[in-house]
């Protein structure tokens, strides 16, 4: 079991949009399992590449209750998005202790890399759901808070900074 150190806020790797994988290599399913090792130790129900500082579209999801059903992803990419929003409580092991609530669509089809190889097309919905778009806006360099007002992500970067101390 490898647990990856989460890179602290700001690093620069968290605004690096990170690049296409172009094929599934023994390198890259190590990457996967270390990812997952590092997912259950936080503990959480996502985890990106760039989040550990790999710059590389890789993803892995587990929202399931019983765990152990990670999906692995490359290069993902939204395909549709239900017009319907959920809210839900993010937060990320890069800036510990706030989280903030972001409403996103309640369902995607997502359109990924598998950890066979081939191109697959899935349905998500609620849990599964945010975590994907979460994890897409990890590889596109972004962050939960950029979902929120200029106002809330400044008030919730104070709080984080006060709690680092």
């Amino acid at each position: 079991m490898t647990v990856r150190r989460c890179l602290p806020w700001p690093n620069k790797c968290l605004r690096t949009p990170a690049a296409p994988v172009d094929e599934i290599t023994d390198e890259i399913r190590a990457l996967w399992d270390d990812m997952i090792d590092t997912m259950e130790a936080m503990p959480g129900v996502g985890l990106a590449a760039n989040q550990i500082g790999v710059l590389k579209r890789l993803a892995v999801v587990d929202a399931s209750e019983e765990r152990g059903k990670a999906v692995r992803m490359a290069n993902p990419e939204i395909l549709h998005a239900s017009v319907q929003l959920r809210p839900h409580e993010e937060a990320s092991p890069n800036l510990p202790g706030v989280s903030a609530s972001i409403e996103r669509p309640r369902a995607v089809t997502v359109r990924f890399i598998g950890a066979d190889g081939t191109v697959r097309e899935q349905d998500f919905v609620g849990l599964w759901a945010t975590s994907v778009q979460h994890q897409i806006d990890h590889l596109n360099g972004k962050m939960y808070f950029d979902h929120l007002s200029k106002t809330k992500r400044d008030i919730l970067l104070r709080r984080a900074k006060k709690l680092k101390g």
